[in-house]
């Protein structure tokens, strides 16, 4: 007669090759869903935009763009069947790098926004304790409209779960090998490298990204080892490490967007230490804000814990942003006028619109600034981009504000 230990052992193992069997399969399904998703290549493309999309994201008009085209000034756009106009992303920044040199002074700014010598690197936080609070899609839709506007763009993923690296066409089973996230650069032995190394371009220009996978969650276990060692300095701790990888790099962005896993681990509080400000995402839902309560608690007292050991925090802005927000909702709008009662200015003016058009885009790992107004029902995709530029503008004000740009 087996014992209670030998047979327990069995399930275990039993579970383990089962839960690995399923794993393997999924992550070939996954693989075999972007192959015949984007080949030949499995590489997600932009798609092009018309010569009004075109022209609205320049801020100049579509005559204006057609005069240039006919002058043979700047790129030549794909012209379809019926005499559409079409630009690619890079096409666009190329235009505005050619209205830049034509112009000055603040005119030459709106054309080509990148922060100047006297601006600071701006890095966001996008963060919350509780899961399913819209982190990723917060993320990755700023990150896009941001470079959108023609600003350099580091998104940097720093959730062990990856679903920006996956939103942006990186598969973090598959495309994302042994030293090759943020861990790279933040870890303690003698692997480290450059962060440099671990960036890679994205479909969209001007947006790069620092991918993740399980890997990041080596940071949590390797710290603890760090932080007893005697021989460490204390500018060498780990609230410093993603502020310092992101330095060697400062020169290369104007904005870095860090998605923030869903706790309160090592890896956020070095994020969070690296930032020069903060986005709390909020399903306006009480058990949600119960959740983010305690998050907030706990940030209170392990960033105090981080400045007495001589980190150093300093935001522009911390804003609350209602994600996943139902107008017609009124236990939503209830708690949502209670937040903007405590917090006030804190919470965005602006909230993200809970709309099937995102999760109508998201089953082909796509955003809505990507999909296309002809891919969704138009009403239903206006309003939901009209949302997204509202929330991100509104964003980039605080950005451009904090720069002290008017």
């Amino acid at each position: 007669m087996k014992s209670a230990f030998e047979h327990a052992h069995k399930v275990m193992v039993g579970v383990d090759e089962t839960i690995g069997m399923q794993a393997e399969l999924l992550s070939s399904q996954l693989q075999a869903m972007s192959d015949a998703l984007f080949p030949p290549s499995s590489k997600k493309p932009l798609r092009r935009f018309t010569s009004g999309e075109t022209a609205k994201l320049i801020g100049i008009s579509d005559s204006t763009l057609r005069k240039m085209t006919i002058a043979g000034e700047g790129p030549i756009p794909e012209t379809t069947s019926n005499g559409r106009r079409l630009y690619s992303l890079s096409q666009i920044n190329e235009i505005r790098g050619l209205l830049a040199g034509s112009t000055r002074g603040r005119e030459s700014i709106e054309f080509v926004p990148h922060r100047r010598e006297n601006e600071h690197l701006q890095v966001l936080a996008i963060t919350n304790f509780k899961g399913g609070s819209g982190k990723t899609t917060t993320s990755v839709h700023l990150a896009q409209y941001l470079a959108l506007q023609g600003y350099r763009v580091l998104a940097v993923d720093l959730d062990p779960q990856a679903s920006l690296s996956a939103l942006l066409g990186v598969l973090p089973e598959t495309d994302v090998h042994a030293n090759e996230t943020l861990y790279a650069a933040i870890r303690y032995d003698e692997a480290r490298r450059p962060l440099s190394e671990v960036i890679r371009p994205t479909y969209f220009d001007g947006l790069d990204l620092v991918p993740g996978n399980l890997e990041l969650m080596e940071f949590e276990h390797t710290t603890p080892k760090a932080l007893v060692a005697t021989d460490r300095s204390r500018s060498d701790l780990f609230f410093t490490r993603v502020a310092t990888a992101l330095d060697e790099v400062s020169d290369r962005y104007d904005v870095v967007v860090i998605d923030c896993p869903p706790q309160l681990g090592f890896l956020t509080l070095s994020g969070l230490c690296a930032s020069t400000s903060m986005i709390v995402t909020v399903h306006p839902q009480m058990l949600d804000i119960a959740s983010m309560s305690q998050f907030l608690l706990m940030t209170r007292d392990l960033l105090g814990v981080v400045r007495e050991a001589g980190g150093q925090l300093q935001y522009d802005f911390i804003r609350y942003l209602f994600t996943r927000f139902e107008p017609q909702d009124a236990p939503q709008t209830k708690v949502a006028a209670l937040l903007r009662n405590l917090f006030g200015d804190y919470v965005l003016t602006n909230p993200m619109v809970k709309s099937a058009a995102v999760s109508d885009a998201g089953l082909t790992k796509q955003t809505l600034y990507e999909i296309g107004r002809e891919n969704l029902t138009r009403s239903t995709y206006d309003r939901a981009i009209e949302s997204l530029g509202a929330v991100n503008g509104e964003i980039e004000g605080l950005i451009r504000s904090s720069w002290g740009r008017v």
